[in-house]
C-alpha cells in the first residue's frame, strides 16, 4: 500500500527526531595551556558532557579524525597550527562541528576571521564559565538543527527517488500497453492484406539496425524501433479497396493513401509519453529533397529517425510482393535506392542500410548472399 505524502513526512519527522536524540554530547577542548584545558574540561564534565582535550592544533585534528564530537572549544593563538588554521580543516572533517573560539580581548579581529571561516562563536579570556555553558548549548542546538535538516533532506531525496522510480515503472507499463493496443490495430490491418503482413515488424527491425549502425544512443535506437512498429497505424483508416488495389492508384486514391500519416498522428498524438517516436512516425514519408509528405520538409529539417524509417520502409516495400508486382531482390533494391540518395533518401541512411542488409543478421529480412 502506498504511503501518502503526509505519512511520508511524519516518518521523516520521526527519523529526524531520532537522529537529534542520538546526537553526541562530546566536546573537544583545545588549548596549549594545561591549566585552561583542565579547568574548562572539569567544568563541562559537571554539566554532563563527555570531554576530551588536545594541546595543539595538530592534536585537535588527529582527535577529530579519530572520533566524533559535537563541539570544539579551541584557543585562537597556539604554537604551530593556530586555531585560525584549525577551523576550516576541522570543518572539512565534520561540517556540522560547532566551533567556539577562545581569544584575548585584543584578538577580536582574528576572532572575526575565524567566524568568517566557519566558527560558530567566540569567547574572550578569561572565560566566564556560565558564558561557556551558554555558548556550548547554543552550538549544540545549531548542530542538532543541522542534523535534522540533513536527515529531512536525505529522506526527501530518497522519497522523491522512490516516487520517480515508481512513476517510471508506471510510464513504462503505460507505454507497453499503448504499443500493444496500437500493434493490435496494425495486426488487424495487416491481416486483411497478405502483402502487408509483417511489414511494420520488419521496418522496425531494419530501422533499429540502421540507427545502431549510425551510432545513435540506445534510447534513440529503441525510439526508432517503436516508431517503425507504429508508422503505418494510420492505414487502419484507409479504404481496403485502395490498399488492395492491383493496379496504379488514381490521384484521388493516392491522396487518400497519403492521409494515413495524418490519421496515424491523430491516433498517436495523445500519447505524448511515446516521445520522439511520434515525430519519426510523422516524418517517415518526408523526402530528402523536400518532395515528400505531409509537411514537404527537406534535408536535416527531417528528423533523423524519420529519415531512417524512410530508408527502411522503402527497402521493405520494394523487397515485398505486392498485388501489382513481384518483389525485387535485395541487391537490385539497394542498386535502385542508390539512385534515390539525395532525392528520396538521406545518403547517410542509405549507406547504413546497405551495411545492415549486407550483414544479413536481421530475422525475416531478406539479405544479400
Amino acid at each position: 500500500m502506498k504511503q501518502t505524502f503526509s505519512e511520508t513526512f511524519r516518518a521523516i519527522d520521526a527519523r529526524a527526531t531520532e537522529l537529534a536524540d542520538d546526537a553526541l554530547r562530546r566536546i573537544l577542548v583545545v588549548d596549549d595551556e594545561s591549566t585552561i584545558r583542565i579547568a574548562l574540561s572539569r567544568f563541562l564534565r559537571t554539566r554532563g558532557f563527555e570531554v576530551e582535550t588536545a594541546d595543539s592544533g595538530d592534536a585537535a585534528l588527529q582527535a577529530l579524525r579519530a572520533s566524533r564530537f559535537s563541539v570544539m572549544v579551541c584557543d585562537l593563538r597556539m604554537p604551530g597550527v593556530s586555531g585560525l588554521t584549525v577551523v576550516p580543516r576541522a570543518l572539512e572533517i565534520d561540517h556540522d562541528l560547532g566551533i567556539i573560539m577562545l581569544t584575548a580581548v585584543n584578538d577580536a579581529t582574528s576572532a572575526t576571521d575565524a567566524l568568517s571561516s566557519g566558527a560558530f562563536d567566540y569567547l574572550t579570556k578569561p572565560v566566564e564559565l556560565m558564558d561557556l555553558q551558554a555558548a556550548v548549548e547554543r552550538a549544540l542546538v545549531r548542530r542538532l538543527r543541522a542534523m535534522e535538516r540533513r536527515a529531512v533532506d536525505r529522506l526527501i531525496r530518497e522519497e522523491v527517488a522512490a516516487r520517480t522510480v515508481a512513476l517510471e515503472r508506471e510510464k513504462t507499463a503505460l507505454r507497453d500497453l499503448t504499443v500493444s493496443i496500437a500493434e493490435t490495430l496494425i495486426n488487424a490491418m495487416e491481416a486483411k492484406d497478405v502483402y502487408l503482413r509483417g511489414h511494420s515488424h520488419r521496418v522496425a527491425e531494419v530501422g533499429a539496425a540502421i540507427a545502431l549502425e549510425l551510432g545513435l544512443p540506445g534510447a534513440e535506437v529503441e525510439h526508432v524501433r517503436l516508431a517503425g512498429r507504429l508508422h503505418d497505424v494510420g492505414k487502419i483508416g484507409i479504404r481496403e479497396a485502395v490498399l488492395n488495389k492491383s493496379g496504379p492508384l488514381t490521384d484521388e486514391e493516392f491522396a487518400h493513401v497519403k492521409d494515413h500519416v495524418r490519421i496515424g498522428i491523430d491516433i498517436l498524438a495523445p500519447l505524448q509519453h511515446l516521445g520522439s517516436a511520434l515525430e519519426y512516425v510523422q516524418d517517415h514519408h518526408e523526402h530528402w529533397d523536400g518532395r515528400g509528405y505531409p509537411r514537404g520538409i527537406a534535408g536535416e529539417a527531417i528528423t533523423l529517425g524519420g529519415r531512417i524509417l524512410t530508408a527502411a520502409d522503402a527497402f521493405d516495400a520494394l523487397t515485398s510482393k505486392r498485388a501489382y508486382r513481384d518483389p525485387m531482390t535485395p541487391a537490385a533494391t539497394l542498386d535502385y535506392l542508390r539512385t534515390q540518395t539525395g532525392r528520396l533518401l538521406d545518403p547517410r541512411a542509405y549507406d547504413a542500410l546497405g551495411i545492415v542488409i549486407r550483414r544479413g543478421n536481421i530475422p525475416d529480412v531478406p539479405h544479400i548472399g
